[in-house]
């Protein structure tokens, strides 16, 4: 059942706030509470006392944090029931929370999800904190590290060896080094998941130390490595995981086309592979077509690849279910090789262009095949007018969310929806200013099950910016009206960028692989933006 996760001692504000619970004698298990009054006859009687510790402690599960902590404060017996049922924690770990560790994991026995995170003004919780956490919680099986700078290797031999049950960790903006890392691959045989984002300790410009493959190795179902410079030394964990699901490779440097090649040649069983800002090209892409189990395939601003690499992905990926294509309009993909996904994915249930300038005869080729598509995602198009989206209207029958944004659409493509796309439940159009309201309002009216989102607002001719996606998108937006197509809710969220611009000239210089390079480097010296996912 859900738990409602504690926070003591973490506030997002980044001070070193510890919550008045954590400093109250009463974590202790064992300390006394004041002693009942002397006349007891006048006290009411503990209505609670005949229900069960089991029962009381799914009524605390489903209080809010602040509510929780509290009502643990009510009696002894409260206070050990929700101390014996709290099985996640989120913590503060910075160092001034360090004294009060052992009074917090002598009343919080039973964790099993820990999360110590640390702002980037304060000075996080040592190698000595972190043993000390990893010897109270033995029954440990995921963890996650954020901001935790002064942990090093020797704090994570000590996890490593403390919580043998791990089974995800995650770790982002840490300094140990490939030594940690292996210690805990040495060690956690039953680790599933693998999270690293910006590891200091092997981004220091020097060589890194191989990682992995270690008794992990057999279990590891998923491994993301995101926004690292020497992210290749993760290689041999990589290529011996042979039953590994999930890979994701974001924003890291180096050519990644031979570690493709290297996991496709052997048996694997990978159904998800997210590609994003990444030195990789169509050899890569024919390497991942090798994966007969592929499932779900993201290709975020790889400008290298072309219609060949996706092609291949469709000739041989038969079970293919989720594309999303950020083409960063290089038009490099396009036509055909989205009427390559049009044959051979009869599967595709969701389909995200972003950047990508499709044409009436792909868009035509992917409604008349794809016969259980459902999410359609179209923004920062160029060539989708209102005889495109008349199209996607007519053929795509089992359409329910659609996300048109930056098209060169008017109120003549909307009205199509007026009796095309009969499962259509919601469609966003966003920054398509050949569309009223007057439109929306009308669509509504007709098909009032469908709920119609329509922003308006004029768009200001975007300005280059090598720190941002193509034509100065924020690549944040784009994500957020992801999360909106990807979501079967219906409500508000953020919303992507798909706006066009006249002055082509200026986009098209993004296509050289020099300026691409050039932009790469800066991210990864710190100097770009960096936008999460979800």
């Amino acid at each position: 059942m859900g738990q409602t996760t504690s926070s003591y001692g973490y506030s997002s504000g980044g001070s070193a706030y510890i919550a008045d619970l954590s400093l109250s004698p009463h974590h202790h298990r064992n300390s006394s509470l004041p002693p009942p009054d002397a006349d007891s006859s006048n006290q009411e009687p503990d209505y609670t006392s005949e229900i069960p510790d089991e029962c009381l402690a799914l009524i605390f599960q489903c209080l809010s944090s602040g509510d929780r902590k509290r009502s643990s404060l009510v009696c002894r017996r409260w206070l050990a029931v929700d101390g014996q049922s709290r099985h996640r924690l989120s913590l503060n770990a910075s160092a001034d929370s360090a004294p009060f560790l052992p009074s917090i994991f002598t009343r919080f026995d039973s964790v099993t999800k820990l999360a110590l995170r640390c702002d980037r003004k304060s000075t996080s919780i040592n190698d000595a904190a972190l043993a000390l956490i990893s010897q109270r919680c033995h029954s440990l099986t995921r963890i996650k590290l954020r901001g935790c700078r002064e942990i090093s290797d020797l704090g994570m031999l000590a996890l490593a060896q403390n919580c043998k049950n791990l089974r995800k960790f995650s770790c982002s903006s840490c300094s140990f080094g490939a030594k940690g890392m292996n210690a805990l691959l040495n060690n956690c045989s039953s680790l599933e998941e693998l999270s690293v984002s910006r590891l200091r300790g092997i981004d220091n410009g020097f060589p890194a130390e191989s990682i992995g493959p270690g008794i992990a190795s057999s279990r590891l179902r998923s491994i993301t490595l995101k926004e690292l410079y020497n992210g290749q030394c993760f290689s041999p964990l990589v290529i011996e995981s042979k039953n590994l699901k999930s890979l994701k490779i974001i924003r890291c440097l180096g050519d990644w086309d031979r570690l493709l090649e290297a996991v496709a040649g052997r048996k694997n069983c990978l159904t998800e592979v997210h590609l994003e800002r990444l030195q990789v090209n169509d050899a890569g892409l024919m390497a991942i077509s090798k994966c007969p189990d592929l499932e779900n395939f993201h290709l975020v601003k790889t400008p290298d690849c072309s219609n060949d690499g996706i092609s291949a992905i469709a000739e041989n990926c038969k079970l293919l279910r989720k594309l999303h294509i950020d083409g960063w309009r290089t038009n490099r993909i396009g036509d055909e090789g989205l009427i390559a996904i049009a044959k051979n994915s009869k599967n595709l249930v969701e389909l995200v262009l972003i950047g990508v300038n499709p044409t009436t005869a792909s868009l035509t080729a992917v409604a008349s095949n794809c016969l259980n598509l459902e999410r359609l995602a179209l923004c920062g198009s160029d060539t989708i007018g209102d005889a495109e989206i008349s199209c996607v209207a007519a053929k795509c029958n089992s359409l329910r969310k659609l996300c048109i944004k930056g098209c060169r659409i008017t109120d003549s493509g909307i009205e199509a929806f007026a009796t095309g796309c009969p499962n259509l439940v919601k469609i966003k159009v966003k920054k398509c200013r050949g569309v009223s309201s007057v439109i929306v309002d009308q669509l509504r009216a007709r098909r009032e099950s469908l709920a119609v989102n329509l922003d308006v607002d004029e768009v200001e001719l975007p300005r280059i910016d090598w720190n941002t996606s193509n034509a100065g998108l924020p690549e944040a937006e784009y994500r957020g009206e992801l999360a909106q197509v990807t979501t079967y809710d219906h409500g508000h969220g953020s919303t992507s960028n798909g706006a066009r611009s006249s002055n082509k000239s200026r986009f098209s210089l993004l296509a050289g692989r020099t300026i691409a390079a050039c932009a790469f480097q800066r991210l990864v010296n710190g100097n770009g933006s960096s936008n999460d996912s979800t």
